[in-house]
């Protein structure tokens, strides 16, 4: 249970032993100390400290005390022996032994703060060990929240490490369970997405605005606002319905639509209309819709898409125009009163918590889709996740091209920007680069999010000029290879940074970050490691579990991810069964294979459904793409190659290759695998020759569509 008081927030005090510990801490201020001293008073204080770190002036005054006891150490290995002579001196004497961490280089949000080698060096010195998390909520708070609620500072106890149970791995789990604590415990995490997109969009009225690339014209935030406001009470004549659906592509349009269907009360659903027939009747049963907001022009653009019956949708090219007055006047009423006043005037609810936001559904990657409930408190917990590590400023700009059926073209290019103020560039598609390389140069876009299949398409068809203003280039939904990456920033001068996460995460959990200058004279913490998805987004813990026992494996090694925050999502609609499966008491399962290194890092070995089982052997789909693009000499151009396990008697499952290169031969492909030393059950059987691999909308390989290439 936490304490909380009007200043210092506690949890998993409790679990503080009388003495004989050592406390190590992520971060910690002179204010921090003085609370951490009047939580143990009463009890023998032992300070640690690193020789010749620097340290905060009034930390290092408070240190330099004839009453306070401290000892150094130094981290050498030729000190270790010495050190544990001394540390166990003082944990035998009843000591409390608190570990001070030196002055880093940390970007916003950083978790650990701590250089792992020093960790490494701490954990190692068989010694009882208690993690503490330390944080201060108003360095990592949304422009939104009330300054009083996170000017505080939080204080989060994780699990006592016996001796034996003391080493890096363990307490880096620890760690990051006792930060998911303290995060989750935010009072912006019980409020209503509603309630803070109207604070948002008030707040930056005049500053923000959604630009549509494909005119030109801008929508500021305040305009946005009061059609919103008009727009919602036709949603809530149309249907009674708790949801509405939404046929739209990312533009002025889809937000509209989606803010005042919040602003209804009701909950958006994004239909993906790139997804088959039967998979978009499904969506549209299982959410029970009965109202559909589109446009004319959509419609006749979308002429091979399955409608639903007119009478059934809601253009919203129709019905603005005969709103303008009354937009102007919720215009002018939307500056004058409160954000508190307009939510009572509109209805709208101040709490929100783990009640129903929005409902986004899987992509059908891998069979038919699933209804992901995202609550209030899961949308507003990833904004805050993101937003507060991403940093963006009021002047950057965001490029939205990601379908708003995509969990982070919802989230990250939708919700987030509203909230904190930042402007997006939007396009109907993600696949015209040549266009998006325009709109980025001419709009001087600094962030831009797209999979590596869409960083194909800037590297045929951007210049160097035109992605000059960008900052950060993101990618994730699919594993980044290698030759894309440096082609890229060989091409544009910027890094890749992979990210990770899942619809049903809201969806971001991990993504690189730039390294700070390593010539700024004080440790800096790494922010960024090729071939990883990252470090974990504030307020997340995780697990590693054997995929066959579920028993639980050090962090360090290969197995399957669990993860636990407040944005993992409340469950699958209307499918108890299924969500049953991968939460348990809390924890998710996300069905990926993976371990995080001694830097906090998490590496992706593969989707569960993206192994076979031969012979015995887990073997990788990826790995193995990996290893025939590189005998290839694969340009990475376009994806031409996809690996799928079937059925086989005699091995359990064998290995196909669908290429969509009718110049692969197989006895040679095996020849060069073979030199390569890749062992048998990972050389595939057969080759399929496709037209082209099935790409989903998102970037995602298509794995139900290569399945039934392959079993065809």
């Amino acid at each position: 249970m936490a304490r909380q008081s009007d200043k210092l927030e506690l949890h998993g005090e409790g679990q503080i032993p009388d003495d004989g510990i050592l406390v190590i801490t992520n971060r910690l201020s002179f204010e921090d100390l003085l609370h951490l001293e009047k939580l143990l008073e009463g009890r023998r204080l032992v300070y640690l400290i690193e020789r010749g770190l620097d340290y905060d002036p009034l930390l290092q005054a408070h240190l330099d005390k004839a009453d306070v006891e401290a000892l150094e150490f130094s981290s050498d290995e030729g000190s270790k022996d010495i050190f544990k002579k001394e540390l166990h001196q003082c944990l035998a004497g009843g000591s409390i032994v608190i570990f001070v961490p030196g002055v880093a280089q940390v970007r916003p949000a950083q978790v650990v703060c701590v250089p792992s080698n020093i960790l490494q060096f701490l954990t190692s010195a068989s010694a009882p060990v208690l993690p503490l998390f330390v944080d201060h909520p108003e360095d990592s708070a949304l422009s939104v929240e009330d300054r009083k609620s996170v000017e505080r500072i939080v204080l989060s106890f994780g699990e006592p490490l016996q001796r034996e149970a003391a080493n890096l791995a363990n307490f880096t789990e620890n760690l990051l369970i006792a930060a998911e604590k303290a995060f989750s415990n935010r009072p912006l995490l019980q409020s209503h997405l509603a309630y803070e997109i109207l604070k948002g969009l008030k707040r930056n009225g005049t500053s923000s605005q959604f630009i549509d690339g494909m005119d030109g014209s801008d929508l500021r935030f305040d305009k946005l606002l009061a059609a919103a406001i008009v727009f919602s009470k036709v949603i809530k004549k149309e249907t009674s319905k708790k949801r509405v659906g939404i046929i739209l592509p990312p533009g002025k349009g889809g937000i509209l639509a989606n803010v005042a269907v919040l602003l209804a009360g009701k909950v958006p659903v994004n239909l993906n209309f790139t997804a088959g027939d039967k998979a978009v009747e499904s969506s549209i049963r299982q959410a029970d819709l009965d109202k559909f907001i589109t446009a004319d022009r959509f419609v006749r653009k979308l002429s091979s898409f399955n409608w639903p019956p007119n009478r059934d949708l809601i253009f919203l090219d129709r019905v603005l125009p005969g709103l303008k007055a009354k937009i102007v006047l919720w215009l002018g009423l939307s500056k004058i009163f409160s954000p508190g006043l307009l939510a009572s005037m509109l209805g709208i609810p101040k709490k929100g918590g783990s009640e129903e936001a929005v409902l986004l559904f899987t992509s059908g990657s891998s069979g038919e889709p699933k209804g992901v409930v995202l609550s209030h408190r899961n949308v507003l917990a990833n904004v805050n996740q993101f937003g507060s590590r991403i940093d963006l400023k009021s002047t950057d700009k965001v490029l939205g091209c990601l379908p708003l059926f995509h969990s982070f073209g919802s989230t990250v290019t939708m919700w987030y920007p509203m909230i904190e103020g930042v402007s997006v560039v939007t396009y109907p598609s993600p696949l015209e680069t040549a266009k998006l390389a325009e709109l980025i140069e001419k709009h001087r876009v600094s962030l831009l999010l797209a999979t590596p299949t869409f960083l194909r398409g800037y590297l045929r068809r951007a210049t160097k000029e035109q992605l000059e203003s960008v900052k950060l280039v993101v990618t994730g939904a699919e594993k980044l290879p290698k030759k894309v990456a440096e082609s890229f920033e060989s091409r544009f001068g910027k890094p890749v940074l992979e990210g990770y996460g899942l619809t049903e995460t809201s969806p971001v959990t991990n993504f690189n970050l730039p390294d700070g200058d390593p010539s700024g004279g004080v440790p800096m913490i790494p922010n960024h490691r090729f071939g990883s998805v990252g470090l974990f987004i504030p307020g997340i813990a995780v697990k590693i579990k054997d995929p066959d026992t579920q028993e639980p494996l050090p962090l360090h090694s290969s197995g399957m991810i669990w993860l636990k925050g407040a944005n993992i999502f409340e469950g699958y609609l209307g499918q108890p069964e299924k969500t049953a499966e991968i939460i348990r008491n809390g924890w998710f399962m996300t069905g990926d294979i993976g371990r995080v290194d001694e830097d906090g890092f998490l590496y992706i070995e593969g989707r569960l459904s993206r192994f076979s089982k031969i012979a015995g052997e887990m073997v990788p789909h990826e790995t193995v793409e990996d290893h025939i693009a590189k005998a290839l000499g694969s340009s990475d151009d376009e994806r031409k190659i996809a690996v799928v396990g079937v059925p086989d008697e005699a091995k359990g499952e064998a290995l196909i290759l669908l290429s969509a290169d009718p110049e692969l031969d197989l006895h040679e492909l095996r020849v060069k695998l073979t030199e390569e030393g890749v062992p048998a059950l990972w050389i595939p059987k057969k080759i399929v020759d496709v037209e082209a691999i099935p790409i989903l909308a998102s970037g995602k390989l298509d794995i139900k569509g290569c399945e039934t290439l392959a079993n065809s």
